[in-house]
């Protein structure tokens, strides 16, 4: 395991960024794509993540194998075939239809904060998965999940709560994903030894 630093991400081999953007401490696995994507503090992939258009929080944990945001083909017309917008791939005088790029990358999805997205999960586009969600592996989310819900399946369902409805809301008003990296240290052993109640009782203000 690297030693992750807040100057730069940690990046294993044959990692594939384009207009990607990154918060502190975060790591891209090996082999994975990252497009037009922003990662929070915090926030990592594992192998072979494949991601585009997602703002993706703070602390966020990504398996290996996940799909964030798979693009579409368009279904509306005569056909679906890269040659209706990645033309210039088939004729020297057929340039990239730049409408329907820009329509796909505007379809983003957003995963908030301590999120766990298991292995083999898709995500699909303009989906939200709520601050301490935990998808299933395997899992293919096409509705908005949200937050402190476990959900599974194909087509994803929610499982249970993580937490129940009020100390959710507690945990997303104490934002302990927003405390500075020094505090995290202090707090960490309590982080592991607490339950999660125990700890917002001593830590709310």
């Amino acid at each position: 395991m690297p030693r992750l630093t807040a100057d730069a991400p940690f990046l294993h081999p044959d990692v594939e960024l384009k207009n990607a953007s990154f918060g502190r401490y975060c790591e891209v696995g090996k082999g994975s794509r990252v497009q037009n994507a922003d990662f929070g503090d915090y926030s990592y992939c594992d192998r072979y993540a494949d991601m585009a258009n997602a703002d993706v929080g703070k602390f966020a944990n990504i398996a290996s194998y996940v799909r964030i945001g798979a693009t579409d083909h368009p279904m509306h017309t005569a056909s679906m075939h890269h040659f209706l917008y990645r033309s210039d791939d088939y004729w020297d005088d057929a340039g990239v239809d730049e409408a329907f790029f820009a329509a796909r990358a505007a379809r983003r999805v957003r995963i908030g904060h301590d999120v766990w997205i298991g292995h083999n999960a898709q995500i699909k586009p303009e989906i939200t998965i709520g601050h301490g969600a935990i998808v299933a592996s395997g899992a293919v989310v096409t509705k908005d999940v949200a937050p402190y819900t476990i959900v599974a399946g194909v087509t994803a369902k929610p499982l249970r709560r993580r937490f129940p409805k009020a100390l959710a809301e507690r945990m997303i008003a104490l934002a302990w994903w927003d405390w500075d990296h020094t505090r995290l240290k202090d707090a960490l052993p309590d982080f592991r030894a607490m339950p999660a109640e125990a700890f917002l009782e001593k830590y709310e203000a």
